[in-house]
């Protein structure tokens, strides 16, 4: 028999944002158990252990939140916690499902789950993807998070991470940019940057709830001959936007990848 607990080894950013939004949503925290040698501050009043205790029992949940590099370093402790009845989720970028059975063969389900840092306010995207397909309980757990996507061909993952999972680092590095080019154009920088936020901010909630296409909206605030044209008019060349992105992600995707290989066993 499963403990019933969910253990969650490693709890840095990402696991952190996970564990916060649960506690939030009503999830009870007695029902928790996190395990991080870096004693992370936690919420709800949750408490760090260094170390997967000697007398642990199989857990009914696992989230593996640890590097990718650092899977082997914590594999023969964390099999421990995995029994028949347990299911292994995990958010280690690059690191397929075959590789997971081949640590934890006994796992009754192994998902593999590229979140994003925004699930802190349920408002990430949660990209999953298992052998056995979507079922009803992951739904159910990963639901307080925000968007649940089922993703079908496992090797699509690095691409999806790279859209989704790098993708808040992408934007914040946008913003940014926009906040800089006001400043060298004259603005103040901290108004420059206040502006930028609140622009992108503002525009995303109504892209979000607006349902119309992106580019759609764009050129609703592009009059034709005007100053928005005018600039979309640079973004657009030659598809620079796109192609400046298509490189970015493809980037991303090609690290994950080889962070996959890194841990497999062949």
């Amino acid at each position: 028999m499963s403990s019933g607990l969910l253990w969650i080894i490693g709890c840095g950013n990402m696991a952190g944002a996970m564990v916060r939004r649960w506690i939030e949503t009503g999830m009870d925290a007695a029902q928790i158990r996190v395990v991080d040698p870096a004693l992370p501050e936690l919420p709800g009043g949750l408490s760090a252990l260094s170390a997967i205790p000697a007398n642990a029992v199989p857990a009914d949940k696992i989230l593996l939140a640890v590097k990718p590099q650092s899977l082997d370093a914590v594999a023969a402790d964390v099999a421990r916690l995995v029994g028949p009845e347990t299911r292994v989720f995990s958010i280690l970028a690059g690191v397929e499902i075959a590789a997971l059975k081949d640590r934890f063969p006994q796992a009754a389900q192994i998902v593999r789950i590229m979140p994003n840092l925004p699930a802190a306010l349920g408002k990430g995207v949660i990209a999953l993807h298992s052998p056995d397909g979507p079922d009803d309980r992951t739904n159910a757990l990963m639901a307080p998070l925000g968007l649940v996507e089922w993703i079908e061909d496992e090797e699509l993952l690095h691409l999806v991470a790279a859209l989704a999972a790098s993708g808040p680092a992408f934007l914040y590095r946008f913003i940014d940019a926009l906040g800089i080019a006001g400043a060298r154009l004259g603005l103040a920088p901290d108004q420059s940057e206040r502006l930028a936020l609140a622009t992108v901010e503002g525009s995303a909630l109504l892209a979000a709830q607006s349902g119309e296409r992106p580019d759609v909206l764009a050129d609703r605030v592009a009059s034709k001959g005007g100053m928005t044209r005018e600039g979309l008019n640079v973004l657009d060349a030659e598809e620079a936007l796109i192609r400046l992105l298509t490189a970015t992600l493809d980037a991303a995707a090609r690290r994950s990848a080889e962070m996959g290989d890194a841990v497999r066993r062949d």
